[in-house]
């Protein structure tokens, strides 16, 4: 394989990504912060205007993760145009320059929320679903889906899409990090009874790892892929796990789930809520079928790698 450019190699899954290849001189860095080692490297934002040309000489894949990402105290005035400044505009410039300087293969990291928030009631999500996003942010990755293919078809630029779930692992951050700390507490917390959902995770050792199948494998070039560690886990019981990784007591108390329906009500806080209860999975069936491939960590494996940021 030739060289790589990785976009968003100094976030989360960028910085695991990169601990794979075993030469840094063959992969181009796109990002904001200077990186310690590449082979070359271009300081720049993804926007719909910038130049990208110095990077993508002699490229034959590019991996796009940098994105803009869920903000939680969002200030726009128009939250989805600024998503689609970087996560739809954005990536379809870097992808139309990557097409003209000759690059094969172009894998863009995507989202489930292309897919829809929840699977409460209904059948696992699949690859080929009708894109049904909900949120600012997962409209602009759908549309940047929708013109990479349209591009892709245009150009000869194979795309490969891969939409992950909720991606853990060590250095994660927000709701997951915050449940894992107070489960490290041993304090009671009231999640017992949330044991009919399922929810779907990868860590992102399972996600690095179909990333670097999908840098050369023939199958999948135009391609769609969910991913999971293939392990479902209701709320109780990664609730569960958290604790056994941790070596403390599962103190876990089983509220009913109305309360939690009332307090987020109340709360104004009723997605929250749904998160915690309800239930996201995704059929990783065609992935699993196309490239020969299985999640090669356990949900285990990478619960316990997760702990590792807090020793």
């Amino acid at each position: 394989m030739g060289k790589v450019l990785v976009t968003g190699y100094s976030g989360f899954v960028g910085r695991h990504l990169l601990n794979t290849f075993e030469n840094l001189e063959d992969v181009n860095l796109l990002g904001r912060s200077e990186p310690v080692k590449c082979n070359k490297y271009l300081q720049a934002s993804i926007d719909p205007s910038s130049d990208y040309s110095s990077v993508l000489s002699q490229v034959e894949v590019v991996v796009h993760i940098a994105a803009r990402v869920h903000v939680m105290k969002e200030q726009a005035t128009d939250p989805l145009e600024e998503f689609r400044v970087v996560n739809t505009a954005g990536t379809l410039n870097l992808a139309r320059q990557a097409a003209q300087a000759g690059v094969k293969r172009f894998v863009f990291v995507s989202s489930i929320k292309v897919n829809g928030e929840s699977t409460t009631d209904k059948q696992a999500f699949e690859a080929h679903d009708t894109p049904q996003p909900e949120d600012p942010y997962g409209v602009s990755k759908a549309e940047a889906e929708e013109q990479l293919i349209a591009l892709g078809k245009e150009t000869g630029l194979e795309i490969v899409i891969i939409r992950p779930p909720l991606v853990y692992g060590e250095g994660v951050k927000a709701n997951f990090a915050a449940l894992l700390n107070l489960v490290g507490k041993g304090l009671p917390l009231p999640f017992r009874a949330i044991n009919r959902n399922k929810r779907s995770l990868v860590s992102v050792y399972n996600l690095v790892d179909l990333i670097t199948v999908c840098l050369e494998h023939p199958n999948a070039a135009n391609q769609t892929f969910l991913i999971s560690d293939d392990d479902d886990v209701s709320t109780a019981e990664m609730v569960a796990m958290m604790a056994k990784v941790q070596g403390k007591p599962n103190l876990s108390i089983p509220v009913p789930q109305w309360c939690f329906k009332i307090l987020g009500k109340a709360l104004a806080k009723e997605d929250i809520v749904d998160r915690l209860i309800g239930s996201l999975q995704v059929d990783i069936s065609h992935t699993k079928n196309t490239l020969d491939w299985r999640p090669p960590h356990s949900i285990e494996h990478g619960f316990r790698l997760a702990c590792k940021q807090k020793k």
